[in-house]
């Protein structure tokens, strides 16, 4: 009996392409795999490499303060194996997000899906300044002040368990918040903002992004403080964004016509053209103005 090799990875959909509920399934239960895969590779290798992951995180602090301590006997094990965890994470992040966009890009044309590319490549480019951002200023200038603050007080020393999770939440932190301008961008895109809007009502905006800034995880004013800055930086980035893109869709002949909104592209070319009004003439006959014409009908 000749045996039929499987596809090692599923294949992608065309658009308007239709396959049964059961394919769908298959598709959704391989990407699912690869994704648990791609997690668990990265996360051998973390672990691996765990001494160089940590030795990383631990960086930021002052070299007096880099001595960590634990403070139970399972401590070390767990907290090695959660911060593993963590930059496993983080590296297979893309291969989750691309299994995610391959099993919903087939639902949208390629005019939409070449749209959500460009934003997903500036959204990574963003997300990589923000880590960057966060690595070599934030963090080293929060822990700085909060492990010499009222030093003479106290005799300090620095769980390892609590300082990778404040290194970790600071970190995500000013990542996200380096994606700011995927958000409004992505309003603007559907209309629901506009570069009018976001001029107007400026000083609005930079109370929100400073309320922004005081929300996110970080309870010194030195963390606050730096991201604060890069939102109000980005925050008026965008609205220069926004008149570019605005500025652009008027040269592509869109106009700034928001009967559809900005989802006009999700309709697809199948999509039932809407039925003609009913002609009255053929229902109501109109009567004739000479008398003995009107007897006769």
């Amino acid at each position: 009996m000749k045996i039929i090799p499987r596809r090692l990875a599923p294949r992608r959909l065309d658009f308007g392409e239709e396959a049964p509920l059961v394919d769908h399934l298959g598709e959704l239960r391989h990407r699912i795999v690869f994704a648990l895969i791609s997690l668990v590779v990265t996360f051998a290798v973390t672990y691996a490499f765990r001494h160089h992951v940590i030795g990383w995180l631990e960086h930021p602090l002052p070299k007096n303060k880099r001595d960590l301590v634990t403070l139970s006997p399972t401590e070390p094990f767990i907290t090695s194996l959660m911060v593993s965890l963590y930059a496993a994470f983080l590296l297979s992040f893309p291969v989750i997000v691309y299994q995610v966009w391959a099993f919903f890009a087939p639902a949208l044309n390629p005019k939409i899906q070449r749209g959500v590319v460009a934003m997903t490549a500036f959204a990574t480019l963003l997300g990589a300044l923000g880590l960057v951002f966060g690595y070599f200023v934030a963090l080293p200038a929060a822990v700085k002040f909060l492990t010499s603050y009222d030093s003479s007080l106290y005799n300090i020393q620095i769980r390892a368990r609590d300082y990778f999770s404040f290194a970790t939440t600071v970190l995500i932190a000013v990542t996200v918040v380096f994606e700011l301008p995927i958000v409004i961008l992505g309003l603007v895109m559907v209309r629901v903002l506009s570069y009018r809007k976001l001029k107007k009502n400026r000083r609005l905006g930079y109370v929100i992004m400073a309320a922004i800034a005081v929300a996110l995880p970080g309870i010194d004013p030195i963390t606050t403080t730096l991201e604060m800055i890069p939102l109000m930086i980005l925050f008026e980035s965008s609205i220069w964004i926004a008149f570019w893109m605005e500025r652009r869709r008027k040269k592509s002949g869109e106009g700034d016509d928001d009967s559809g909104g900005g989802f006009e592209g999700f309709r697809g070319s199948s999509d039932p053209d809407p039925e003609p009004e009913p002609d009255e003439s053929f229902f109501v006959h109109p009567l004739p103005s000479d008398p003995r014409e009107r007897d006769d009908v």
